[in-house]
């Protein structure tokens, strides 16, 4: 019998007015539809992060205590001037080993590329931080034409298929990677 897996879905906007914020609601109400899922929200807007990297600073133990608890990732990424957001560097740059031997997949917007120069960024960063990207991901183009401000997405029927596949992909490679980091802990293995 497989065990939960606990999945981060974590904000890449901190943008005032960000349509992130309708992109997550959508994306949780479909997740929890998804058996043996545990999320956990992270938005970096509910951290006091300081403007400069500080190992030491309450709130950034605090996010890092929370990406350390997870055993998978979903960020949800704008595209911004074809990349990600610099609000996203920060979080990513300021942590190393909670994204160690763990499997991350994107829910990503935008413009007529829906995201995918971001993601496809996301995932050069990610290979630098020693996590595995999922090759499968959700892409949604011009999501101001397409989210109401409660989330609800128009015409979803191939995000749905897309969602479906991404998350059987995120699960497997949870699975496998907890296993992994289980018998032996990645920090452990030598340079």
């Amino acid at each position: 019998m497989k065990t939960a897996i606990k999945v981060g879905v974590i904000y890449g906007s901190i943008r005032q007015g960000r349509i992130c914020d309708r992109v997550v609601k959508w994306l949780t109400r479909q997740l929890v539809l998804y058996p043996l899922i545990d999320l956990d929200i992270i938005d970096p807007l509910d951290f006091d992060l300081p403007s400069q990297h500080d190992d030491v600073h309450r709130e950034v133990k605090r996010l890092a205590s929370r990406l350390n608890a997870v055993d998978a990732f979903i960020v949800v990424t704008p595209e911004y001037n074809h990349s990600f957001t610099a609000a996203l560097k920060f979080v990513l740059d300021s942590f190393n080993e909670p994204w160690h031997g763990k499997p991350v997949a994107f829910v990503s917007y935008g413009g007529i590329s829906g995201g995918l120069r971001a993601v496809e960024q996301l995932r050069l960063v990610f290979a630098e931080l020693h996590a595995v990207t999922v090759r499968d991901t959700v892409s949604i183009a011009a999501p101001w034409n397409r989210f109401d401000e409660d989330g609800n997405l128009d015409r979803p029927e191939e995000a749905l298929k897309l969602l479906a596949r991404m998350m059987a992909r995120l699960q497997w490679w949870a699975h496998a990677l907890t296993a992994a980091r289980a018998e032996k802990p990645y920090r452990s293995i030598a340079a």
